[in-house]
């Protein structure tokens, strides 16, 4: 009777990094605690943006990225939302303008001040209203301007125009189950998404098809998440049927 190793056998187990000094790090920054698969920050060139606890509603905290050290508990947030702030994203072609999707089923574009915030800001330049479940992921589209895209709960994608405020496509029938991930290519003519039904999807947003879906690509019951890299590949992780970790690349 065999038994299987239950601890991992890992070449890097011992491998330890060395921290940076104290005052290089950001200090004391509460961040949020709501569950949800969300990497809670994003940072660009000039700031660093924070998912923070926030009581009666939901914040981000943004920080030039010059300012390092403790920050204060006082410090202003981006505070608009009326539910927690599930993820954020900073536009690609203006470096003080930021998107967030919340548990509140909208999604907000903000202009950040250019020398960061000096009073908690709660008015949204453009607020976005389409979902009818929480907003978990958004992100812009890498070459086209002021085109964003939000993935929700409700498995709807919609992909909008933040100038005119209104929905350029609505993709409602492509996923059966929860959405975990979305990931453009890098000119924006696709998109791939890993869903809870364990497939990963290529699709075309404009015509509103699927170009191709890849069925169990990982056999765990576990999240996975699926990226489009350079070359036109998508790279995925995922887990095995016993839980184990598992990276694959796919043509």
């Amino acid at each position: 009777m065999s038994f299987r190793k239950v601890v991992r056998q890992s070449k890097f187990r011992h491998v330890f990094g060395q921290p940076v000094k104290n005052d290089q790090c950001y200090e004391d920054i509460r961040v949020s605690r709501v569950t949800w698969d969300s990497t809670f920050c994003a940072v660009n060139p000039k700031f660093l943006a924070v998912i923070v606890e926030a009581s009666g509603g939901g914040a981000f905290m943004v920080l030039p990225l010059n300012k390092t050290g403790r920050i204060d508990k006082a410090y202003p947030t981006v505070c608009g939302h009326t539910g927690p702030v599930l993820d954020i994203d900073w536009c690609p072609h203006n470096d003080e303008v930021i998107a967030s999707g919340s548990e509140d089923c909208t999604v907000m574009v903000w202009q950040i001040p250019e020398n960061g915030l000096t009073s908690p800001l709660t008015e949204p330049v453009v607020v976005l209203e389409g979902h009818t479940k929480r907003v978990g992921i958004i992100t812009w589209h890498p070459t086209a301007r002021n085109v964003l895209l939000s993935a929700g709960c409700d498995n709807v994608v919609l992909i909008w125009n933040v100038g005119t405020a209104e929905e350029l496509y609505r993709l409602d029938s492509l996923h059966p189950d929860l959405i975990y991930n979305v990931s453009w290519n890098h000119n924006g003519s696709l998109f791939c998404s890993a869903c809870k039904d364990k497939s990963v999807r290529i699709i075309d947003p404009r015509r509103g098809t699927l170009v191709a879906e890849r069925e169990k690509a990982h056999e765990g019951a576990r999240p996975m998440r699926a990226i489009f890299l350079a070359d036109g590949k998508v790279f995925t992780t995922g887990f095995s049927r016993m839980s184990e970790r598992q990276l694959a690349l796919w043509d």
